[in-house]
């Protein structure tokens, strides 16, 4: 599938998508039309699974009569290879385009809802006492059938979901012949394309392309192969899959997640990616409460975490590895460094992580300024600060900045600090990052040079003289002198301009002795 063929691809869903939502906001129909995407996708590769395991004995998976005894049999031979390989299994009648078929068949609106509530329930039942048990449980939750919002009466909700099944089943994702990605990027973008069009509420759960961009970059500098990558705010799961697209290979992914929705979004968005479900870990629960990946170290750790949010900062915390050895806790008001100080816990000693947060951690005092001094003077886990353009992630337009941490440093004594502040495009609503500016970014981090205006290694004894303070403007001079003014030409511009004056009020009070009526000066 070519490039254009993609934007056409994304194009196609998102019309589909803002066609049918009518009054509905647009977060609550995201969740609906990724859910029927995932269950198409989950469809066809199983029809290609079948079709595959089908093709010694010259059948194809439609043709088994699943009442007669031979279908049976095929059915149960068939759902025991595909719950051991992909990890769910459906039966023919239960396929998409089946379902999309009765629902809109030859002219008539068959009631399917009921069909469909079952075959999402057997997805998951499909899975019970299997591996991958956790990765499907409750997956489907959020596609509630039965909501008013999708229609008035029964036959409503039936026909605007029939709908939508009879669009998404006319498109051909051509599993078969294309990259895996192709469909996992229309789904990120319609992601993104939610995100965006719907303000604060769906948009505060994601990372715009370029900033994550960015992150993955960063913690993949100097490697081609990860053991593992974690997110422990993993949102919808884009950070963790744009780390995989910048190596080769990695081995694990790991995340956790507090908002219920996102995660199971999260856990689709994986499987759409063609990640194994032995592959990926993702839980749900609150990270800084109750952690679930505890004794685990990664090679690379992204976040995005929600900026300045409340947390218990309770002191029982202070006997919690995590936080004990820095004598304070993250402000209840401000869970910044609780994040970082997680993150940090779980890091390798031959680890990588860049977290965005807002600028406030680089100056706040108190319990803050004590956290980022150990993190500085103590432990000297701090590599780089990046400081990023304002206005660029949806739903809030505070200056933010990454903060890159290494356990084994290249270069112990100094700290790289970059302001990329004003290097974006502006957009009508929001900020972006281009390529060259992405780019410029990472090039200066891998090189780690100083650039007069943009970048600048501060040794750490600057640092410590300024009291552990990071404001990106104490080390990066970004003030341009404005050219000198010459009076004496300015003296004699005006002069002129008097002149022409006096010229003109002449002119005019002429016209006014013509007219016979009394001037305006």
């Amino acid at each position: 599938m070519s490039e254009e063929h993609k934007k056409q691809l994304e194009t196609q869903l998102w019309n589909i998508a803002n066609t049918l939502r009518g009054k509905m906001n647009a977060d609550e129909f995201r969740d609906y039309i990724l859910g029927f995407i995932f269950y198409k996708y989950l469809s066809e590769k199983m029809h290609l699974y079948a079709d595959k395991i089908l093709q010694e004995d010259g059948m194809k998976y439609e043709d088994i009569d699943e009442n007669s005894e031979e279908g049976q049999e095929y059915l149960e031979a068939i759902r025991e290879e595909s719950v051991l390989q992909l990890g769910y299994f459906l039966k023919p009648s239960e396929l998409f385009h089946a379902i999309a078929v009765r629902g809109n068949g030859n002219g008539s609106k068959n009631f399917i809802l009921d069909d469909l509530s079952k075959i999402l329930t057997n997805i998951e039942q499909s899975t019970m006492g299997t591996e991958s048990e956790d990765d499907f449980d409750k997956l489907f939750e959020d596609l509630d059938l039965t909501s008013t919002k999708l229609g008035r009466t029964e036959s409503a909700k039936n026909e605007l979901i029939s709908k939508v099944l009879s669009h998404l089943d006319a498109i051909d994702f051509e599993l078969e012949n294309t990259e895996l990605d192709v469909l996992g990027d229309a789904y990120e973008y319609l992601i993104a394309q939610f995100a965006s069009g719907a303000g604060k509420k769906a948009g505060e759960f994601y990372t715009p392309q370029e900033v994550s961009q960015v992150l993955a970059k960063l913690v993949t500098t100097g490697k081609t192969k990860l053991k593992s990558v974690y997110d422990p705010t993993c949102g919808s799961g884009s950070l963790l899959l744009r780390v995989a697209k910048e190596v080769k290979e990695v081995s694990a992914f790991y995340g956790q997640e507090l908002n219920r929705t996102t995660y199971n979004l999260a856990r689709m968005n994986m499987i759409l990616h063609g990640v194994h479900y032995r592959k990926f870990d993702i839980r749900q629960e609150d990270t800084l409460e109750r952690p679930q990946h505890i004794e685990e170290r990664f090679e690379a750790i992204v976040a995005n975490p929600p900026f300045s949010a409340k947390w218990s900062a309770n002191q029982l915390h202070m006997s919690d590895d995590r936080f004990s050895q820095y004598g304070k806790l993250a402000p209840g008001s401000k869970a910044d460094f609780a994040f970082v100080q997680h993150m940090i816990h779980h890091l390798a000693d031959n680890g990588q992580m860049a977290v965005v947060l807002p600028h406030g951690v680089l100056f706040r005092g108190a319990a803050e300024g004590l956290i980022r001094k150990y993190l500085i003077e103590d432990r000297n886990y701090l590599d780089a600060v990046i400081g990023l353009p304002a206005n660029i992630f949806y739903g809030t337009s505070i200056p933010t900045c990454v903060l890159v941490f290494k356990k084994c440093r290249e270069t112990p004594d100094d700290i790289l600090f970059i302001d990329a502040s004003a290097h974006f495009e502006k957009n009508k609503n929001q900020n972006r990052l281009r390529e060259e500016d992405i780019e410029k970014i990472i090039t200066t981090y891998r090189e780690r040079k100083a650039m007069d205006k943009y970048s600048y290694i501060a040794p750490l004894d600057e640092v410590k003289e300024n009291d552990y303070n990071l404001n990106i403007p104490r080390y990066v001079d970004t003030f341009e002198e404005e050219e000198p003014i010459d009076i004496e030409a300015v003296s004699d511009e005006l002069a002129v301009l008097e002149g022409e004056i006096r010229t003109n009020d002449e002119v005019i009070a002429d016209f006014c002795k013509q007219l016979g009526i009394s001037t305006p000066f």
